[in-house]
Order: structure tokens, then sequence, then C-alpha cells
């Protein structure tokens, strides 16, 4: 096995300009303090038993599992968002729920959009919700923008 199943977790997010949508989201990923990892991007199971933790450095060129959203725009003015929420179960040895969402919009209704799709997931999967954490990040565009939000799992 390459990666053992995660034990922690976090939210986080960035933005960022860039010579290009590459260079913009590179830029994201770096704001965000997970730039100088390996992203392997997952679907959006979170493990049974997953523990918070604040924001980590993680060891350069690491493989970090990640479910993201991520949006990028060359309209100057535009406002992008980027959003993750994670539903928890009441159940703590079933796995929770992450979405993910970017759009054209504000951050807040990034945000509350991203909080419905966690529970209309866990509602899908007949399980009751103990808690949902959420996180979004807005930009305005300059000439190349991004804006990134995550939940990195972590062992």
């Amino acid at each position: 096995m390459i990666i053992k199943t995660p034990t922690t977790y976090f939210l986080t997010t960035g933005r960022s300009e860039g010579f290009t949508d590459l260079n913009a989201f590179d830029g994201a990923l770096l704001n965000a303090g997970i730039g100088n990892t390996n992203l392997l991007k997952m679907s959006s199971i979170c493990p049974p038993h997953a523990k918070e933790i604040a924001p980590a450095a993680l060891p350069h060129g690491a493989l970090v599992p990640v479910a993201y959203a991520a949006i990028n725009s060359s309209t100057k003015g535009e406002i992008i968002s980027a959003g993750v929420a994670i539903a928890l179960p009441e159940d703590e040895n079933h796995a929770g729920l992450i979405m993910e969402y970017s759009a054209n919009a504000p951050k807040e209704e990034v945000e509350k959009q991203v909080r419905r799709m966690a529970e209309e997931g866990m509602k899908m999967r007949g399980k009751k919700i103990k808690e949902i954490k959420s996180v979004a990040i807005e930009h305005k565009v300059e000439k190349n923008g991004c804006a990134f939000a995550a939940v990195v799992l972590w062992d």
C-alpha cells in the first residue's frame, strides 16, 4: 500500500494571481500552505475516526490525499470563489463526506452551496449529521487568478 488510511485532516484555502492559470493555481497552493507537496486528488470520503488538526507544515514532496475545489479566471474584476465542506456523521464508526464547489460568485454563496451539498450527500447515505465544517475563499481577478479550498488528509 502506497498510502495509509489518514487519521487526521485539516481545511485550508488559498488564492493567487499568476503568469498563467497553472502559475495562479500553484500560487494558490502555496498560499494555502500545501504548495510543496504532491497532491493526490481523491473522491470525497473522510475515514471514520479521523480528527481535525490545525493546518500543518507537511514534508516537502509528500504524497498528500486531498479533496479540493479550484477555479481560475482571466477576466479582470471577476469574483471567483472556492469552498469545501465536510459533514461528520453522528455515528463516528461511519465515514464523513467531503463536498467541493467553485463558482464565479461571492464566497458566502459558494460556502452556502457546498454546505447544502454535504447535507444532501449525507441524506442520500441515510446518515445523521453531527456537524458540518466548511471554508471558502474569494478572489478578485487582476489578470490570471485562482481560488482554492481543500480538505487535506494526513496520517
